[in-house]
């Protein structure tokens, strides 16, 4: 017997494996994935690597994982680390675009006037020159380190999560996610604080 979900109707990572295994048997159902979770992965490629490259890396996320929907495990941590896992490996591919996105945001924060209130002024300065530090440190970080920290801050995974979505062990993702949050407080000094 097959149960079929209306759109919109599943909710959380087992009815997203239940999706998963019936566009297996009727690829039309793989839609109902899509639909629920194309916003975020979009929006989490355009944060790393800008809304040009954004576009491509989301459709291509979703074209491999209904590639690969007959070989994915219902027993993972769920569809979404999933395809967070799938986006990550391809932004890891535009690795150095997302670099020299962090370099232009780091060097675009003295480039900025407003001419603005004096109250309203000395604030956006001070969240440019935060944002400019945080993107030269984001800039600096080894792309799996990176990636564990992203995924954990912009995409809302758990460590959990974040490492079934890269595929590795729990403790390297917690290892990676400890020396993240070093650089972040080292780079943003006291003005950030940062739970373990």
């Amino acid at each position: 017997m097959v149960v079929v979900m209306h759109p919109g109707t599943a909710q959380g990572p087992y009815a997203d494996a239940d999706l998963i295994e019936q566009a297996k048997r009727a690829p039309e159902r793989f839609t109902a994935v899509f639909d629920q979770h194309y916003r975020q992965i979009y929006a989490y490629a355009a944060r790393r690597l800008g809304p040009d490259l954004a576009e491509d890396v989301a459709s291509e996320t979703f074209l491999i994982a209904f590639d690969r929907r007959h070989t994915y495990d219902s027993a993972r941590a769920g569809v979404r680390p999933w395809l967070y896992g799938i986006a990550s490996n391809l932004i890891a591919r535009h690795a150095r675009a997302e670099t020299r996105r962090y370099q232009a945001l780091a060097k675009s924060v003295g480039a900025q006037e407003s001419d603005d209130h004096a109250d309203a002024v000395a604030g956006r300065l001070d969240a440019m020159a935060v944002r400019g530090r945080l993107a030269d440190a984001l800039r600096r970080l080894p792309e799996p380190v990176r990636a564990v920290l992203l995924l954990v801050a912009w995409a809302g995974l758990n460590q959990q999560q974040a490492a079934a979505a890269l595929d590795i062990p729990a403790g390297t993702a917690r290892s990676r996610l400890h020396r993240a949050r070093q650089e972040m407080r080292q780079a943003l000094g006291a003005e950030i604080e940062v739970s373990e």
